[in-house]
């Protein structure tokens, strides 16, 4: 935050003027403006108009409860003022307006930091300022364009107006003024090689490209001309349908989204019967920058007709919070309040409507587009699947939707899967791992493989978690691999091949021994019939996988730690043969340091620690000393 101390300025040009240093992040932020070069320069103007109208939005919401606000002066507009003999571009709206605090909130400080992310996201893009309106920063573009930047501010309801004033050094100065007309103006005072904006052409060009869509007047006040409208301000979901051109489409997710690539996928529709509204939702390209923000809030605005109310409404389950864009109620009262709607039965309708249409436009663009579906999953899956252990109403729907890596593809539905289903087999297999690399070289897999019998791979966080509450699919339940017995008896090896003949009594032996020797480091030790390649590797029997105890064990407060392991060893492998033979002639204590290697070999192929490095390191020096002597 700012430093709260304040300096006065004592100079006789403004002996009212206070001086504020800016928040560290939007000094940083400041320097890439001012200092770095930009090929597209028209985004500052994009979003400072944009900034203006929801201003404006702001305004009209709160008036509904106070029509004073409006002061006799209903008019809510934008205008744009070019000033060639002073080389000052201005926004002025007569919108809700700022306060003196506000203005230092609002301007000089950023309450959730976006501001380092976005710095590293225009470095790793190369100076893409079009990244800006993704990060609530869209303010201080203005700087890309002018060496200073004046604000004059007057809330609406309020008899005091303020300057803010910076030229983008480090500091901003706050100043009272003349009671101002309601609403901000913004005063660019514009560098030498940016007075191209100061040209009717190309105000009008940035405007018809980025802000034609708006729904309030955008007017160009040139000179002694009476000023023009230059935008349709026509809300574009009140359009019909066919009218709405692809660009058209991409300029208004570009304004609500904060990002200008094309939207994955349109959802454009009017719902009528008991409850009328319109909807308008886009699914990005692109990962958005908070995605995974804790909070985990939808970015959906309401209207009711037209009149924006709110964006944190919840209109969509959190496992949508991606989706972007518009609902506008036609018979919802516009005087409701933001408490009231979180509760609203008709908000929940539409909730409930609007959550099943956008599931079903997703099933259909995974039938239809296994590409594009396939590069939308990439970026959203670990989000829809959270659906899967949230929305039980709904899972069934979230199962015809969800992907995953298996033993035998990269874009495997669970319909794919259940159709690949071996005679006999009764369960649809899963591993949950940290990652795809730890997955597929997990041992826990070799006897699925060599039966042919496909394992998905679950290596998201959330799939610990939905996969323990999932009855199952058409029938057939989820099972770990990697968890409890090995359920194989019925399922035969690749060509129907034989297994090596195995000497069960020297194995049982061995487990014995080696039980024996690792105590309390494992719940039990033995002979395994999921293992074809390897030696040993560890499961577990309690009623968690053993990658969701890891991650409940990582937070403290679960009370959750990791379960002693069960040691599969492989009867058939030659070291577990020799091991066996060992026991056999010089009893149990022969294979102690042998178990202890066993035991940390299988937590080092799962990705884990072993317990004492030291005695491993010792354990292993006397082995290889033993091979070589």
């Amino acid at each position: 935050m700012a430093n709260d101390t304040t300096v006065t300025d004592t100079s006789p040009a403004s002996q009212n003027a206070t001086s504020h240093p800016f928040q560290a992040e939007v000094a940083k932020l400041l320097q890439l403006m001012v200092h770095s070069v930009y090929s597209d320069r028209d985004v500052f103007l994009r979003e400072l108009i944009s900034n203006a109208a929801d201003a404006l939005d702001k305004l009209r919401y709160e008036a509904i409860a106070q029509p004073e606000l409006l002061e006799g002066a209903p008019d809510l507009s934008i205008t744009i003022t070019p000033d060639r003999d002073k080389k000052t571009l201005t926004i002025t709206d007569t919108g809700i307006g700022m306060s003196e605090q506000e203005l230092i909130d609002n301007l000089g400080t950023i309450a959730k930091s976006g501001t380092q992310a976005f710095v590293e996201q225009v470095k790793a893009k190369q100076g893409d300022v079009h990244l800006i309106g993704q990060f609530g920063i869209g303010f201080y573009s203005g700087f890309i364009v002018a060496s200073k930047v004046d604000v004059i501010s007057r809330r609406a309801g309020s008899d005091q107006a303020f300057m803010w004033s910076s030229d983008g050094s480090g500091s901003f100065s706050i100043t009272a003024v003349p009671s101002a007309r309601r609403g901000t103006s913004i005063i660019l005072h514009l560098r030498d090689d940016a007075l191209e904006f100061l040209e009717d052409w190309k105000i009008e060009s940035v405007v018809r490209t980025y802000s034609d869509h708006i729904a309030h007047p955008i007017m160009l006040s040139v000179g002694q001309e009476t000023a023009r409208q230059i935008n349709s301000a026509n809300a574009i979901w009140t359009r019909p349908k066919s009218e709405i051109t692809p660009e058209q489409h991409k300029e208004f997710f570009g304004h609500i989204s904060g990002t200008y690539s094309d939207p994955a996928l349109t959802l454009h529709y009017r719902a009528e019967g008991r409850h009328e509204y319109t909807v308008l939702l886009y699914v990005p390209g692109e990962r958005p920058f908070d995605l995974y923000d804790p909070e985990r809030r939808g970015r959906q605005k309401l209207y009711v007709k037209r009149v924006y109310i709110a964006d944190d409404v919840e209109l969509l389950p959190a496992y949508l919070r991606f989706v972007r864009g518009v609902i506008d109620s036609e018979d919802m009262p516009l005087n409701i309040s933001r408490e009231m709607l979180q509760n609203n039965p008709q908000v929940a309708a539409i909730r409930k409507a609007v959550t099943n249409k956008v599931l079903s436009a997703l099933r259909k663009m995974a039938d239809a587009d296994d590409a594009g579906f396939h590069k939308l999953w990439e970026i959203f899956g670990p989000v829809l699947k959270e659906g899967l252990y949230e929305d039980m109403e709904r899972r069934d729907q979230l199962y015809d939707i969800v992907r995953f890596k298996s033993t035998k593809g990269d874009w495997v539905s669970l319909k794919d899967y259940v159709s690949r289903l071996k005679e006999n087999q009764t369960a649809i297999y899963y591993l949950a791992a940290e990652d795809a690399a730890k997955a597929q070289a997990s041992p826990q897999l070799e006897g699925y493989k060599a039966r042919g019998v496909e394992v998905l791979l679950l290596t998201d966080p959330v799939d610990s978690f939905w996969v323990r509450t999932a009855l199952g699919y058409e029938g057939k339940p989820f099972k770990s691999v990697t968890q409890g017995a090995a359920d194989l008896d019925l399922l035969p090896l690749k060509d129907n091949q034989p297994a090596d003949a195995a000497d069960d009594a020297a194995s049982a032996v061995l487990a014995a021994a080696l039980k024996q020797a690792l105590g309390e480091r494992v719940k039990d030790v033995r002979g395994s019939k999921r293992l074809t390649e390897s030696a040993v590797c560890i499961v577990n029997d309690s009623a968690m996988d053993r990658t969701l105890e890891k991650l409940l064990s990582r937070n403290r407060d679960s009370g959750i730690a990791v379960s002693a392991p069960i040691l599969e060893i492989n009867p058939q492998h030659p070291l577990i043969r020799a091991l066996a033979a060992q026991v056999k002639a010089y009893g149990a204590d022969s294979v102690a340091d042998a178990a202890q290697l066993l035991l940390d070999q299988a937590f080092i192929i799962e990705g884990e620690q072993v317990l004492d490095p030291a005695g491993f390191a010792r354990r292993l020096g006397d082995v290889m000393a033993r091979a070589f002597a």
